[in-house]
């Protein structure tokens, strides 16, 4: 039984100050609780500034939810200016980290090789990374849906021998920032195709590997997307800046 992950990814967003009065607005509302009842799992995937300072105050208020990291360096330490090393994140007991994430590809023009070589720095450290995969509206529009995932699978995974743990996040590019969600069936055929690529490549590990949603992720239609099949959760944006309305989606989840 593969647990639903909810995920916050706040991106650039957010000071120190500005992290510890959402965690501890959120601390407060019904989705810690079902965090604590381990009916859901929530996690915090917030800007480096700000990760000393959740890991900080999640101790002072005793709660359960993990945190993550935006990005990191594959190289240990170095002359490496503006990066981030996995011995760093682990100060702060960081489980995930995002590697590979849409805007990072597209922006800064990080590779599939790339990416793979982040994902095997946080599974040596003990970390898990999510490792996010999407395409664009004319890759979809052009019928090549089921290439493209599969060309990012496996150059995004050349790290990976099976074993380690590891989550797959779906992210249309089309659909992240616009407010336009993939649809319940557009976001079950691409997340289909994953567990199937997955299952090529790794047997019946692939039934236990978490593949989440992202992309236009609101109060509303999460429980649309979490009644399919293969969707086990979501990368969530620009509604995770809200404790409320984050607070509305984990608890649509646990429903």
């Amino acid at each position: 039984m593969r647990k639903t992950l909810l995920a916050a990814n706040w991106k650039m967003n957010k000071t120190a100050a500005e992290a510890i009065s959402w965690l501890n607005d959120f601390y407060g509302m019904a989705a810690e609780k079902a965090a604590e009842k381990d009916l859901v799992e929530v996690a915090v995937c917030a800007p480096f500034t700000a990760l000393y300072a959740l890991y900080q105050e999640r101790q002072r208020l005793g709660a359960v939810m993990g945190l993550g990291a935006q990005n990191i360096f594959w190289q240990e330490k170095g002359a490496f200016t503006g990066e981030i090393s996995a011995a760093m994140l682990q100060e702060f007991q960081t489980k995930y980290v995002i590697c590979g994430h849409s805007e990072r590809r597209v922006l800064l023009q990080e590779s599939s090789e790339m990416v793979s070589r982040k994902c095997g720095a946080a599974v040596n450290a003990g970390m898990t990374p999510i490792i996010c995969v999407g395409e664009s509206i004319s890759v979809r529009r052009g019928g090549l849906l089921r290439q493209w995932l599969e060309a990012q699978l496996y150059e995004s995974l050349s790290f990976w021998d099976n074993q380690q743990e590891i989550v797959v996040a779906y992210e249309p590019v089309w659909a992240i920032g616009t407010k336009q969600a993939a649809t319940t069936a557009d976001a079950q055929e691409a997340c289909g195709y994953i567990r199937q690529i997955l299952r090529e490549r790794a047997g019946d590990i692939a039934d236990d590997i978490r593949i989440l949603y992202g992309g236009g992720v609101t109060p509303e239609n999460i429980s649309g997307l979490l009644i399919c099949d293969d969707v086990d959760g979501a990368l969530v944006g620009g509604s995770s800046l809200d404790a409320a309305a984050f607070d509305k989606i984990v608890m649509a989840a646990v429903e």
